[in-house]
């Protein structure tokens, strides 16, 4: 079984970044500009062991590797962001490719969106940063060219015997099933590709007719069952009450979200979620977020990627290291190694690890 987790590069400056929100802006602005919104709110999060880390240093991500494979993970989704022919946040990965290290199993993750302002002066929410584009077949090809060197390196994730390739809004391609067709025929002397839709913001569901492989939905679909969330969602929409929204972080698994998604659907699940560094009272908190509930959701996200075929057993962990949303595995303050360690014990339960500490 592969356990993979989305990682995100935005751990060092870039020119693009210091324009739009300052100098010096990394993710750790956003998360240590956390503040308690409500009673009860947890914020901000901060690391422990690795620190305010730096993505340009091979030691940081040679620490997150061996945490990482500590825990059970079998790699990370890095996110990859090509615009049009313009990348972005490109270095730490382009490191770890051009150097071989650390010597941990990655796979890529298109972020084909446009980067707009979220945050910061509301008054100029909605504005287009960097507008994603789609130019045509040269670009195309260029773009497979860039990602090809990764799929080449032999610690990139393979799931059947392929390189495994997401992509996160496949219903914002200018046509789907040609990307499909034209990238599959690209690789085929790499035995072809396996390529994953993303479904968490689109209601695209065309994936199986246009090609694609697999899907993965949403991190948190379940909650929206719960009434009172509902309720409460609805009264602040309305201006009745104030942000941000709240919802139960859910105990158990519910591996019915999955029957809703045709074709093969491998299981997602997020640790924690609290995205208000970035939003403030616009964002959305995971009530009750602790190792011991991931721990509980695990084992039905397990047993439900067990239920795949052998050879596509994958389970997605979202994220390693989103701390501007709450949503990371990395140790904390608050539970130090807690999230890693519920991890682990559950890999451990259905027998994917040996029994044995995290070091």
């Amino acid at each position: 079984m592969e356990v993979l987790a989305y990682y995100l590069p935005q751990y060092h400056p870039i020119p693009e970044n210091d324009e739009w929100w300052g100098t010096g802006f990394t993710e750790w602005s956003s998360a240590t500009s956390g503040r308690p919104l409500f009673r009860g709110h947890a914020q901000p999060h901060l690391p422990a062991d690795l620190g305010f880390y730096d993505l340009r240093v091979p030691e940081a991500r040679a620490a997150q590797a061996e945490l990482a494979a500590g825990a059970g993970l079998t790699g990370f989704i890095y996110w990859h962001y090509w615009l049009g022919g313009r990348r972005l946040l490109e270095r730490p990965f382009n490191d770890v490719l051009i150097s071989g290290e650390p010597d941990f199993p990655f796979c890529l993750a298109w972020a084909n969106h446009s980067w707009q302002r979220r945050w910061g002066d509301p008054s100029r929410y909605g504005e287009m940063l960097l507008e994603q584009t789609y130019p045509g077949e040269a670009d195309d090809e260029a773009h497979f060219r860039y990602v090809r060197r990764a799929f080449e390196d032999p610690r990139y994730v393979r799931v059947d015997g392929r390189p495994v390739f997401f992509v996160f809004s496949p219903g914002q391609l200018p046509d789907p099933a040609r990307f499909v067709e034209t990238w599959q025929k690209r690789a085929e002397d790499l035995g072809g590709l396996y390529l994953v839709a993303m479904l968490e913001r689109s209601d695209y569901r065309n994936h199986v007719a246009d090609g694609f492989d697999a899907a993965v939905g949403s991190a948190f679909v379940d909650h929206q069952s719960d009434p009172l969330t509902r309720l409460r969602s609805a009264l602040i929409n309305r201006k009745v009450l104030k942000g941000p929204k709240r919802f139960p972080y859910p105990v158990h698994y519910d591996p019915s979200v999955l029957d809703a998604i045709e074709g093969t659907t491998f299981p997602i699940l997020a640790p924690n979620w609290d995205d208000t560094p970035r939003l403030g009272r616009r964002g959305s908190v995971a009530m009750g977020c602790e190792p011991q509930k991931f721990a509980s959701r695990l084992r039905g996200a397990l047993h439900a990627a067990r239920g795949l075929p052998e050879a596509e057993q994958v389970l997605i962990i979202k994220s390693w290291n989103e701390w501007g949303e709450g949503n990371y595995l990395e140790p904390d303050q608050q539970f130090g190694h807690g999230w890693l360690e519920a991890l682990r014990s559950e890999l451990v339960r259905v027998g994917h690890l040996p029994p044995k500490e995290i070091s």
